[in-house]
């Protein structure tokens, strides 16, 4: 939203500022000290899914009236488009280049429970400082930060070492695999790996038993051939039965619930993730309502394979995508009912987003899957283009923040670290660079324009594109450098993603701009028109008047300049150990979290079917 072009005589100066604040902003008290926080995360939900940014079809009156209530922003961006980058920057306040939380060679998120990856023990979050700071810390739900680095006890990455006090939730988070459907993450892979691999084998045993009926005839004298093939179509076969278990053991291993330390549940009962998550969320803000908190509440919804009670099933016009959007917002209005009658609600900020844009690829038998971006090209895992990495973003503090007020500049979900540190009395740490700037003035209407000048949009390790504001102007312009290649008017799939459930690579079978590709996203937010730097006016007759060739001469010229700094910085981020790289993130059966005995691994300690 942009200040308002009015004018004020002199002699009334103050009374005219008064009144012309008014317009905007609600009479607002000042920030009291030590609010409470409550972080509400969805997992891949679209920004077109609801119903405060444009939606009509599907219902979500509970994150509709939160809109209301508080400061909606339509240029809310994450740090990357899949999820565990993202998170890690939510959390830190950082890039994620930064802490390593990320890799070089194609792996996007975190894969394995039982990997030796994960947030570094020595990066901050938000709820560390807070705990510090005396509040009482809680995690519901997804997490996808790692477990531990060397020992299954150790549990560097855990949440528990990352400032919570208390975690009922998945470690690494919902994957299709946890329900044995499509589209699968790993299960289908490892299945045609085994079969291969099984079937390569039994071709080889072949050979060597036809070697071996030849030394009979007097063809080849190996006397070891019999043995071998036997050896060999041995190896063959428990390949091939591994393909018909692996995707057992994939929910086993990679689906079940921690409890702070414990696995207390092995494999996750989907039935009742969300009654039992939904309790443990409502239990914390009973039991800490005196004191200070932060429940950062990360929602299974709306990740695939959808998830959704009988009751939320069918009610929808989108199928079971629309389905799990309905039941999500029924458990942010349960969430928000607690707060309201424990009498909370003014003394909390409230904060709803996703992690990253719908997936679009997300399809089981010609149904879809994944949700709407709206306008905004691409979706998840797309590298840099809108769909991907623009999110909703809600923030509601009755008589802190304006009701109703719709924010349109280009902030980041790494904004969320300093607002809630400085809010929560705590201190920014001096010992790193903190990427993330404080929102508060800018949510309140003290101030018009976003603190951030450049935001850098990664994939990977790799930067495909930077968006700039142009003070002046008050324009935001989008450079790209690289874009992954897919048809958004079709099938929405990316060439070269490497099946049906994977994402768009970031490097390889990309497209690279020189000059950039550039866009003006005040007028063009689809990123469907791009424009280019014309030797002359004369040359460029499709630019209006608002946006001229001077203008995007200096667009180009912001975007080479901070591409040669990206291309300075980008050697000493490779001191940072990649915590995604192949070497960490790789199934290590000694990490695995284990309920009872290993391999079985099972156990209920929640109590089942209790709701």
């Amino acid at each position: 939203m942009a200040p308002p072009h009015r004018t004020c005589s002199s002699p009334a100066t103050l009374l005219c500022i008064v009144l012309l604040g008014l317009q905007y902003v609600d009479a607002l008290r000042s920030p009291p000290p030590r609010p409470n926080f409550l972080i509400i995360m969805a997992d891949d939900l679209g920004i077109g899914d609801l119903g405060c940014y444009g939606n009509t079809s599907i219902r979500t009156p509970n994150i509709d009236r939160l809109a209301e209530d508080g400061v909606r922003l339509t240029q809310y961006l994450a740090a990357e488009s899949v999820c565990t980058p993202s998170r890690a920057a939510f959390l830190t306040g950082r890039y994620p280049i930064r802490s390593g939380m990320t890799s070089g060679n194609g792996h996007r998120v975190l894969q394995w429970a039982a990997g030796a990856g994960g947030l570094p023990p020595k990066e901050i979050t938000f709820a560390r400082i807070l705990q510090g700071q005396g509040y009482v810390t809680g995690l519901v739900g997804k997490w996808h930060l790692g477990l531990s680095c060397r020992t299954v006890s150790d549990l560097c990455h855990h949440p528990l070492n990352h400032g919570f006090h208390h975690f009922l939730g998945l470690p690494l988070g919902m994957m299709g695999d946890c329900a044995g459907a499509e589209p699968s993450e790993k299960r289908a892979g490892l299945e045609r790996r085994l079969r291969g691999a099984g079937r390569a084998l039994a071709a080889v045993a072949v050979a060597i038993a036809a070697l071996a009926w030849g030394r009979g005839r007097g063809l080849a004298p190996a006397c070891w051939a019999p043995w071998a093939a036997i050896a060999l179509g041995a190896v063959a076969a428990i390949f091939e039965a591994g393909s018909y278990v692996v995707g057992g053991a994939v929910a086993r291993y990679d689906c079940f619930l921690m409890r702070n330390a414990t696995v207390t549940q092995q494999p996750l009962q989907l039935d009742h993730v969300t009654p039992l998550l939904l309790r443990e969320a409502k239990d914390f803000l009973r039991r800490h309502r005196h004191a200070p908190f932060l429940l950062f509440l990360s929602l299974l919804h709306t990740h695939t394979p959808l998830v959704t009670s009988p009751e939320f099933r069918g009610r929808s016009a989108h199928g079971r995508y629309g389905d799990n959007v309905e039941e999500m917002d029924w458990v942010v209005g349960q969430i928000l009912e607690v707060l309201e009658h424990e009498g909370l609600t003014d003394s909390t900020l409230v904060h709803f987003t996703s992690d990253n844009g719908a997936w679009l690829e997300a399809q089981a038998g010609g149904e879809q899957l994944g949700g709407s971006n709206g306008v905004f090209r691409g979706g998840k895992g797309m590298g840099g283009w809108e769909g991907g990495i623009r999110v909703p973003g809600v923030f509601r503090w009755p008589g802190v923040l304006p009701r109703g007020r719709v924010l349109d500049q280009p902030v980041s979900l790494m904004d969320v670290f300093p607002t809630v540190v400085r809010l929560g009395g705590g201190v920014l740490p001096s010992d790193r660079e903190i990427d993330g700037r404080d929102l508060l003035p800018l949510l309140r209407g003290e101030t018009w324009h976003s603190a951030h000048e450049v935001l850098l949009h990664y994939c990977e390790v790799f930067l495909h594109a930077v968006r700039w504001v142009q003070r002046d102007s008050g324009q935001v312009w989008k450079a790209h450098f690289v874009t992954p290649t897919f048809d958004p008017l079709g099938s929405g799939s990316c060439s070269g993603a490497g099946g049906a459930a994977a994402v768009c690579p970031c490097v390889g079978k990309v497209e690279e701009h020189d000059p950039p590709l550039l866009f003006e996203l005040t007028s063009d937010p689809g990123e469907v028109r791009p424009l280019r730097a014309p030797a002359k006016m004369s040359e460029a007759p499709n630019l209006t008047a608002a946006i001229t060739s001077e203008a995007v001469t200096a667009a180009m010229a912001t975007a080479a300049r901070v591409r040669q700094e990206y291309d300075m910085l980008r050697p000493t981020a490779g001191h940072v150990p990649q915590q995604m790289g192949s070497l960490y993130n790789l199934w290590l059966p000694w990490l695995q979290p284990c309920c009872g005995h290993f391999p079985a691994c099972a156990c209920d300690l929640e109590g089942g079917s209790r709701k």
